[in-house]
C-alpha cells in the first residue's frame, strides 16, 4: 500500500510531464488519477479564438499545473461538419491529459453557420492561437499535436497538411508559421470529391458544401490527399474496416500516398470495426497506439509498453 500511495502522488505532481517518473506511475488505478486530475489541472473554458460571419469560435484550454512547457494536443470534434460540439468529446481528452498533454478543445464553425472551406480556416485559426499564446499556457510549440474524429479526422488533417500558400488562414491573426509535430486521424474523410456523388455521396458532404457551383474545387481544395508530400508532419490513421459513415478506403488510400511520398505513417485496422465506438479491448489498443507513435516521434519522451498497434 505505501508504495501505491507514493505512485498515486507522483502522479499528481507530474500529471502533465511524460518523463520516466511519469511512465513508473502507469500501473497505478485509474480511480487514483482521476482522483488527483483536478487539482492537478488548470481549466479555461470558453475562450474566443476566432470571429467569423457573425460567429465566436471558442475553446476550452486544460493545462498542468506542473513546469512547462507542455506537449499540446488540438482537439477536433466530429459531426460531418454539420453538427457535433466540443463539449461532447470532453472525456475523449482523458487518455491524453493523463498522458502529459496540455490540451485545446474547440468548436468550428458548422454547416448551419457557413459551408466549407470555413470549418478548415477556423481549425487553421486555432492552430496559430496555440502558437500566439504558448508563453501564457506553456504550450510547447515543438510537440503540438492536431487530433480529430470523423469530421473533425479530415480536419487534423488539413490543419496539420495544408501550406500556407492554399490560403486559408488568411483570417487568422499573427503571420507564425502554421506546423504540428504529428497527426493523429480518427476515421476521419480523405477525399471529400468522392462523397458529393457515387456509390460513397454522404448527404454530410453535400450540406456541408451545399449548391455552390464551384464545390468541387473546394472539395479538391480542402481534400487532404490533395496536400500530400514529403514534409508533412507524421500521421496515424485509425479506421474501422466496416465504417458506413466515413469508408475504410479513405484511410487506406492516405496511408499508401503518405507512405509513398515518405511520410511516417501508420494505419491501425480495427477489424470490423464501424464509425468509432469500437469494443473495448478495440478502443485501448488504438489508445495505446496513439500513445507508441507519439512515443516513437519524440512528442512524448517516455510512455507505458503500448499494446500491439495492429497497424498495417
Amino acid at each position: 500500500m505505501p508504495q501505491l500511495l507514493l505512485r498515486a502522488l507522483a502522479l499528481a505532481v507530474s500529471l502533465a510531464v511524460v518523463s520516466s517518473a511519469a511512465a513508473q506511475t502507469a500501473s497505478a488505478p485509474s480511480s487514483a488519477w482521476t482522483a488527483l486530475a483536478a487539482n492537478a489541472t488548470r481549466v479555461e473554458n470558453g475562450i474566443t479564438y476566432v470571429r467569423a460571419s457573425n460567429w465566436e469560435g471558442k475553446l476550452d484550454v486544460y493545462v498542468p499545473r506542473s513546469p512547462g512547457p507542455h506537449p499540446t494536443l488540438l482537439h477536433i470534434h466530429g459531426g460531418g461538419w454539420t453538427g457535433g460540439t466540443r463539449e461532447s468529446i470532453v472525456l475523449r481528452t482523458l487518455p491524453y491529459l493523463e498522458m502529459g498533454f496540455a490540451l485545446v478543445n474547440i468548436s468550428y464553425r458548422l454547416a448551419p453557420v457557413a459551408s466549407g472551406p470555413a470549418a478548415v480556416e477556423d481549425c487553421l485559426c486555432a492552430l496559430r492561437w496555440i502558437l500566439r499564446n504558448a508563453k501564457q499556457y506553456n504550450f510547447d510549440t515543438s510537440k503540438i499535436v492536431v487530433m480529430g474524429y470523423s469530421a473533425g479526422g479530415h480536419l487534423a488533417l488539413t490543419t496539420g497538411m495544408i501550406p500556407a500558400s492554399a490560403g486559408l488562414d488568411r483570417q487568422c491573426p499573427g503571420t507564425e508559421p502554421l506546423k504540428a509535430a504529428a497527426i493523429v486521424d480518427w476515421y476521419g474523410i480523405t477525399d471529400v470529391v468522392d462523397l458529393l456523388d457515387g456509390p460513397n455521396m454522404r448527404s454530410y458532404a453535400v450540406q456541408w458544401l451545399g449548391s455552390q457551383p464551384d464545390r468541387v474545387d473546394i472539395a479538391k481544395r480542402v481534400s487532404p490527399l490533395t496536400y500530400v508530400r514529403r514534409d508533412l508532419p507524421p500521421t496515424l490513421i485509425i479506421h474501422g474496416d466496416a465504417d458506413p459513415t466515413v469508408p475504410y478506403q479513405h484511410g487506406v488510400k492516405l496511408h499508401d500516398a503518405l507512405r509513398q511520398s515518405g511520410v511516417a505513417t501508420e494505419l491501425v485496422t480495427i477489424p470490423n470495426g464501424k464509425h468509432g465506438d469500437f469494443p473495448p479491448a478495440d478502443q485501448l489498443r488504438a489508445v495505446e497506439a496513439v500513445r507508441a507513435f507519439l512515443t516513437k516521434h519524440g512528442v512524448l519522451r517516455s510512455a507505458a509498453p503500448a499494446a500491439g498497434s495492429g497497424g498495417r
